[in-house]
């Protein structure tokens, strides 16, 4: 049977015509038939890049893949203009030619919809008959194979390194979109656009010789009328790392007001303190200042913050988003899936996160390409636009087009990234701007200064410009970004969203140059794999430019300023790199006022007192403006606990820099006050923000006559509030596993309450897989007078009341549980005798 071919023009690449005008210097799709089987090719410039390569797909109840018999096709021209909230360029014009070949078998028919543009080709399948679950497709890519190729294997988050490979030689295995390949110097990046909850996603199959086939993640999808886009971007380097085209074949925008989504950097604290840092109010709150002081407008916490089960009632995130607001700072959570993949536990959970105020929600642990998980998405996507939270999916499938139809959506984890310990060579690292970031939104955590890397303070500094992301979470400490000033300066200016991004130079696991702009500022990020070199930075366009260029020196990081019309070349460290600043010389810097608050100091006496209901204390403070500007409408007094009282505040209408305020207060504790400790901060309020430095009160009640505290240190082992199974205690023994003795005259009866301590809430000792367990015994002149049962970290409150009548020593007594834990932080809450 003679085989017909049927090519498709598409729009020349760079042209600015109408689409029914387009030329033919682009991708061009050749689909033919032959016996009833149906391929797909594309062509550029005359060169075959993906050679035929089958299409068609099977269901339940019809093989569309064979005996296929073409009975029409249509053309029509794609015009599209849509703009985005982040991503490599907001402003985005789409021009496509797209023709749609019907096919029959038997009685069944089958649509091909293949799209062409100056980026690339991608097709999808339409199914106008119900014909049962689709069961599979006949998809497949088919590169020659000598081409090489950047591959990852499959992991279903996607968290793999890509590695360089020969497209016929690679292992026959599962990899991972997207897949990169190199035939002949005209690039091929293989993905998939249009994923949602009406299909499956899917992974590539090297079946051999080059040929990788799409493999579905669900042996059968129901409900399908369409597929997915599977999509092809071709053209140089340059028009790969450019390409919008995952995007441009996505869905428009569900959201009609966006004016609330503002993309920026994060203060990321899980590699600056793991979870310790996720359950320490003070210590979030030193993020927050940090990030204010820098402009940087979010700060997440991470995984751990809930891990008391009382958290509605207990958190401290309703307080740290209350001090955040005040600095302009807003806060992002993590959120385990498990808590929320049902809509009624969304109902139950995400309100609550909304009242407190977070802008934010990091969501943990699909791990799923799914149907059944991408009908998940579909559902938490309009709830979390509907309540203004801004989205990061970690533990997630890659994006398919989400930042288009869900601008809300501000990245997405899918990479082998920083909190990786193994496998973050230079040449993953310098792959990744080819690769996985060139769909979508990246989180890969960069700056964490502070941590063993494989590259340099350049070649990390780089990648803040290197990898777009729409919240840039930065995974450094504040003290690592204070060791490099230069680095910290160029963070406090870089943007996470741009106007246009171009690549300089460069080849996958190599080196890269990129350039990334935002207004008029250019943005540049420039990082090697391997021994040193030069790279160079061309001028970005005609006329003079200012250009501020950071980048190893021989002790550390440096800055060199020049004003050049001509292309510089930049000397690189092994594995190293640099960032810079480009800006036209209207003045000596390109730097801009980041928006940080002014730098102000308070301080305050005494530092911590002990009172009880009705007691009053004095305070006093000093709030000093250590900016470079006057500060107005000053306002100075301390915020106190409901039910307490302060008295009248202290007011300036102008505080000039250098200058400072003092107020001097008489504070009277509440008739009946959270016991334990509670901060009383001494607030400086003007322009809108806040600054304020925080007296600490412990709080204990009086017992009545004839009933004694038993000597205490007050405080839990890590130093906070006694506090278990929800219930706060002024006074009390904070312990781990061990013996008290005190020597207690005639005494009748010891009361306490017990358990383990909230601060081990939630967490699990890795050695012994449990967590706090602990049992509490009252021994009496070395006879045992009560032993509790097994107490765990998730047990409430337990009461205890001992007949003591007698005794002249007592023991209190806290055991282990038998499992070597370490998380055995126990409470005598309350511990006191009746004599």
């Amino acid at each position: 049977m003679a085989v017909k071919t049927l090519v498709v023009a598409v729009l020349a690449a760079g042209l600015v015509v109408p689409p029914a005008q387009a030329g033919t210097n682009g991708p061009q799709a050749v689909v033919s038939s032959s016996g009833g089987t149906i391929t797909l090719a594309v062509t550029h410039k005359g060169k075959t890049i993906v050679q035929p390569s089958p299409v068609g797909i099977t269901t339940e109840r019809a093989d569309l893949s064979s005996g296929l018999t073409l009975v029409g096709k249509s053309r029509r021209a794609i015009f599209e203009h849509y703009r985005t909230t982040s991503g490599k360029k907001r402003d985005r014009v789409v021009r496509a030619t797209e023709t749609t070949y019907r096919f029959t078998s038997g009685a069944n028919r089958l649509d091909l919809v293949v799209r062409e543009s100056a980026d690339g080709v991608a097709y999808r399948y339409e199914l106008p008959q119900d014909t049962g679950a689709v069961t599979g497709e006949a998809s497949a890519f088919v590169l020659p194979a000598d081409a090489t190729a950047w591959l990852a294997k499959f992991r279903r988050d996607y968290e793999n390194p890509f590695l360089r490979m020969t497209a016929g030689t690679a292992e026959q295995a599962e990899y991972m979109h997207p897949a990169l390949f190199d035939v002949g110097g005209t690039y091929a990046l293989i993905t998939e656009s249009d994923v949602d909850g009406r299909y499956s996603g899917g992974h590539l199959v090297h079946t051999g010789g080059g040929r990788y086939q799409v493999k579905l993640w669900d042996e059968k999808v129901s409900g399908a009328r369409k597929t997915p886009w599977r999509t092809m971007i071709v053209g140089s380097l340059a028009t790969v790392v450019k390409s919008t085209l995952v995007d441009d074949l996505a869905p428009p925008s569900r959201i009609g007001d966006t004016s609330w989504i503002k993309p920026g950097p994060a203060v990321w604290t899980w590699l600056a303190g793991g979870r310790t840092a996720q359950q320490d109010l003070a210590k979030q709150k030193e993020f927050v200042d940090y990030a204010a002081a820098r402009g940087w407008p979010y700060v997440v916490v991470d995984a751990g913050w809930y891990d008391d089960p009382n958290w509605r009632q207990t958190s401290f995130i309703p307080e740290l988003v209350r001090y955040a607001k005040a600095r302009n700072v807003g806060i992002h959570t993590w959120v385990r899936f498990s808590s929320v993949d049902t809509p009624e536990k969304r109902a139950d959970y995400l309100p609550w996160l909304q009242r407190w105020g977070v802008r934010g929600l990091k969501i943990d642990f699909m791990d799923s390409d799914g149907q059944e998980r991408y009908r998940w998405y579909d559902e938490i996507l309009p709830e979390t636009a509907r309540m203004h939270f801004l989205v990061n999916f970690h533990g997630a499938t890659l994006p398919h087009g989400v930042h288009r139809t869900w601008p809300h959506v501000m990245t997405t984890e899918a990479v082998h990234g920083a909190e990786k310990s193994s496998g973050l060579t230079t040449s993953h690292i310098t792959a990744l701007p080819f690769t996985r970031n060139v769909v979508g939104g990246m989180d890969y955590t960069p700056g964490g200064f502070h941590r063993a890397r494989a590259n340099t303070d350049g070649g990390e500094l780089a990648l803040s410009v290197l990898y777009e992301s729409g919240i840039q979470n930065l995974a450094g400490r504040p003290d690592s970004y204070d060791a490099r000033p230069l680095a910290r300066w160029f963070l406090e200016q870089a943007p996470t969203a741009w106007d246009e991004t171009r690549l300089l130079s460069g080849r996958p696991g190599e080196d890269v140059v990129m350039a990334r702009r935002d207004g008029d500022r250019w943005f540049v990020g420039g990082a090697i794999a391997g021994e040193a070199r030069t790279l160079d930075l061309p001028a970005l366009g005609g006329g003079r430019w200012l250009v501020e260029i950071v980048r190893d020196g021989a002790a550390g990081l440096v800055k060199e300023t020049q004003v050049t019309d001509q292309k510089l070349t930049i000397p690189v460290a092994k594995d190293g790199g640099f960032a810079a600043i480009v800006c036209r010389p209207v003045r000596d810097t390109c730097a801009r006022s980041t928006g940080a608050i002014p730098s102000t100091t308070v301080v305050v006496s005494p530092e911590q007192v002990s009172v009880q209901p009705g007691q009053t204390f004095e305070m006093s403070g000093t709030f000093t403006n250590t900016s470079d500007r006057s500060l107005y409408g000053v306002t100075f007094a301390p915020r106190v606990p409901s039910g307490w009282s302060a008295s009248r505040a202290v007011r300036a209408f102008r505080v000039a820099p250098g200058e400072s305020v003092n107020g001097r207060w008489t504070v009277t504790v509440g008739a009946n006050p959270v016991a334990g400790l509670n901060d009383v901060p001494a607030v400086a309020r003007f322009s809108g923000v806040e600054a304020e430095k925080a007296t600490r009160t412990h709080v204990w009640k009086p017992l009545p006559a004839g009933q004694f505290y038993v000597p205490g240190n007050d405080l839990s082992v890590e130093g906070r509030t006694l506090t278990t199974g929800g219930v706060r205690f002024g006074k009390g023994i904070g312990t781990t596993p061990a013996d008290k003795t005190f020597e207690i005259g005639t005494c009748t009866r010891f009361d306490a309450t017990v358990g383990v301590d909230d601060e081990v809430d939630g967490r699990v000792d890795r050695a012994a897989g449990v967590g706090g367990t602990v049992t509490f015994v009252v021994v009496g002149d070395g006879r045992v007078l009560y032993e509790s049962p097994l107490r765990k970290s998730v047990d409430p409150a337990l009461p205890v009341s001992v007949d003591v009548g007698g005794v002249r020593s007592l023991t209190l007594r806290v055991t282990d549980g038998g499992d070597g834990t370490s998380l055995d932080n126990a409470v005598w809450g309350d511990a006191r005798l009746v004599c």
